[in-house]
């Protein structure tokens, strides 16, 4: 190995212990990528899957690479874009903290006549190329099929139903719902089902939610048969009234997000579903675009368009999982949740399920 290779590779192993850019002599006079993460400690999320795999997808790729977290700051965002396109970047992969935001950092990309991707949260009438995201009308749906086969499998022909709601201003819950009413409502204005209460929760707020459901629980006069909730933390709540009423495990209730509690909870019988999110799918989707467009090749993958409030965005979207107690284990089996998280206090449940 020749002095200058030595010293190349040297840099590279000490960017990447740094968690910065990372430059590969293969790609290096290309420009690199540039990620900017919302945030590295409001969740757990973020820097428990999605940097790891995009780490991981992109080294991969044999790209060059600069990952960094605005840690929850608008203006940090906004910093580190502008670093990144000073320094060279030539394709942005953007998950926003907000709209405005990502808008302004998608303008300014479009001035350096760099690409940018929405991962995956769509920017409200913003400029991205790409959008790469789950198919939420699909785990909308995922949701509705749960929800009917719980149904189907208690021979319930007629049920009482209640949809409780992501915000109604929230494009993802938006989605979710026009998902699962594309299972659900048919059965519905057939008159098989009675939507007994459709509500919007004001915000995400598991509390609110279950506000909202012991009110729509006390409108159905105790007499619900179902209730499709977008989330593990809006199921939650309201398996938690429904224990207060001793009518858990009675009732079908929906969630997303493959949680240790949600998942827990569908073990025990009291969540019929769940869906699983595989985080490490979504990051290698996005790390195979963004080097596609690095890289100058023609994008192929980009079959689907969402729209933005502003334009249709071509999109990769990625599948969901739907999570019944006897797929648990595939959420354990791709490290996304711990076994000893999962089966702590139900290691009957999980042995007879063979995890």
């Amino acid at each position: 190995m020749t002095l200058r290779r030595r010293a190349i590779a040297a840099l590279a192993v000490a960017a990447l212990a740094m968690g910065g850019l990372v430059t590969t002599p293969s790609s290096a006079a290309s420009g690199f990528i540039g990620v900017i993460l919302p945030e590295s400690s409001e969740t757990g999320r973020w820097e428990a899957f999605d940097r790891p795999y995009l780490n991981a997808a992109l080294k991969a790729a044999g790209v060059s690479y600069d990952i960094e977290s605005a840690d929850g700051d608008i203006n940090n965002f906004q910093n580190i874009a502008d670093q990144m396109l000073s320094r060279g970047a030539k394709v942005l992969i953007l998950a926003g903290i907000d709209s405005p935001t990502t808008r302004a950092v998608q303008e300014r990309a479009k001035k350096y006549g760099v690409p940018t991707i929405d991962y995956d949260r769509i920017t409200s009438k913003g400029s991205a190329s790409y959008f790469v995201a789950f198919d939420n009308i699909a785990i909308g749906r995922s949701i509705g099929q749960g929800i009917k086969s719980c149904l189907n499998r208690a021979r319930k022909k007629t049920a009482r139903i209640a949809y409780l709601n992501g915000p109604s201003g929230d494009s993802n819950a938006v989605l979710y719902k026009q998902g699962y009413d594309s299972i659900l409502g048919p059965l519905v204005r057939s008159k098989a089902y009675t939507l007994v209460d459709d509500t919007a929760v004001p915000s995400w707020d598991p509390s609110s939610a279950g506000i909202i459901f012991e009110q729509q629980l006390s409108k159905s006069g105790g007499e619900l048969d179902a209730v499709v909730a977008p989330n593990d933390a809006f199921g939650l709540a309201i398996i938690n009234i429904l224990k207060k009423n001793k009518l858990n495990g009675k009732i079908c209730v929906s969630g997303q997000d493959a949680t240790v509690d949600g998942l827990r909870a569908t073990l025990a019988g009291d969540l019929t579903i769940t869906v699983y999110k595989p985080i490490r799918t979504q990051a290698n989707a996005a790390a195979s675009l963004a080097a596609t467009l690095l890289l100058g090749k023609p994008v192929t993958n980009a079959t689907h368009r969402t729209n933005n409030d502003l334009i249709n965005v071509p999109s990769v979207l990625v599948a969901p999982v739907g999570i019944t107690k006897e797929r648990v284990k595939l959420v354990i089996a791709d490290g996304f949740q711990k076994r000893a998280d999962i089966c702590k206090g139900l290691e009957a449940l999980c042995k007879q399920h063979r995890i």
